[in-house]
């Protein structure tokens, strides 16, 4: 029996690079599972920061799950409320940029970034600054900031609305998202864009149309 010495090179090579074929499989299959881990780090990480930004953990009413009055007082407090459809168009929105800047990048580690983004827009959105920005340019003249659970909400909003587009493709999510803002304008005088308008350049015409819901 020929000794590892006196194998010859290739041998030796070639013997080393299947043991390491194992390992090398295991550690990329394990890198698919970092975004998974992740993804509910962040949405802890997220509701203990927004508590301690003095949010409520969930509404003290019933049927928090769900409100369709966009205008009411749980509106923003509930689980679920007609803006969460705003945070679906912000997936859609996610998916196609990402895929455009970091194409090396597998899905789940886009995913993970566009959830990274909206965690840190909705602590940004709970901010004092914020919610005073809301109440003076828009006509959420009584917006209190979301409670912890509907910031959850909208986060996992945003997660499917990044799946629906991977599996549409670019061009059925445009439909799809043009298609939810006229619903929206229709529904609840409201939208994702006339929500940026009215925050970064408050029009008074909408405002008054808005509040005469």
């Amino acid at each position: 029996m020929q000794s590892d010495a006196k194998r010859p090179a290739s041998n030796r090579l070639n013997n080393g690079s299947k043991s390491l074929r194992p390992l090398t499989s295991s550690y990329f299959k394990n890198r698919n599972l970092w975004p998974a881990l992740g993804i509910p780090l962040v949405l802890l990480v997220t509701a203990l920061q927004l508590r301690y930004q003095g949010r409520l953990w969930w509404c003290a009413c019933q049927g928090f799950l769900w409100t369709s009055d966009a205008w009411g007082p749980r509106t923003s407090q509930t689980f679920l409320d007609p803006y969460s459809f705003t945070h679906i168009l912000h997936g859609l929105m996610f998916c196609g940029l990402l895929a455009l800047l970091v194409r090396g990048m597998s899905w789940r580690w886009r995913l993970f970034m566009a959830l990274m983004i909206e965690s840190a827009w909705e602590l940004i959105e709970n901010t004092n600054t914020v919610i005073e920005r809301y109440r003076e340019a828009t006509a959420a003249l009584g917006y209190q900031g979301d409670t912890v659970v509907n910031s959850l909400g909208d986060i996992i909003c945003c997660g499917l609305g990044f799946m629906i587009a991977r599996q549409l493709g670019w061009r059925r999510s445009i439909v799809v998202f043009v298609a939810t803002e006229l619903l929206l304008v229709i529904w609840i005088r409201d939208s994702l864009l006339l929500e940026i308008i009215m925050l970064i350049r408050p029009v008074s015409a909408i405002k008054a149309w808005q509040i005469g819901h």
